[in-house]
């Protein structure tokens, strides 16, 4: 029974590496367009965009529901990473009421600080 065994073990081992490993990879968070967020930022911004897309999703493929403009405030609501491998922010305009995804290098401050969970 124990030189069975010890002829088996080895095998298993073999077997068990020839098997490649299985590993998984966080899915890429992003916002598909349409996509909105909760307002989980309860700061009060100062915040500004220079004429920036404020898109319906995080990503330069959604449809643009607006501009927004360094004379307007913007509340911000949270972020996300898009495809593109850049943070995004889900804000509110407050002078036009419009919402959206604005990239965040294209914020006066750089965006919210609050993650979205996607």
């Amino acid at each position: 029974m124990k030189r069975r065994l010890a002829a088996i073990v080895p095998a298993v081992a073999m077997a068990a590496l020839a098997v490649p490993l299985i590993t998984t990879t966080p899915a890429a968070a992003h916002a598909p367009c349409g996509k909105t967020a909760a307002d989980k930022d309860g700061s009060a911004w100062g915040a500004w965009a220079n004429g920036a897309n404020t898109r319906s999703g995080s990503g330069i493929g959604c449809i643009s529901n607006g501009i927004a403009y360094n004379t307007q405030r913007l509340d911000y609501h949270c972020y996300t990473v898009g495809n593109d491998g850049k943070t995004w922010t889900y804000l509110r305009n407050d002078s036009t009421g419009v919402t959206g995804w604005i990239r965040d290098d294209l914020l006066s401050n750089g965006g919210s600080l609050v993650y979205c969970g996607f």
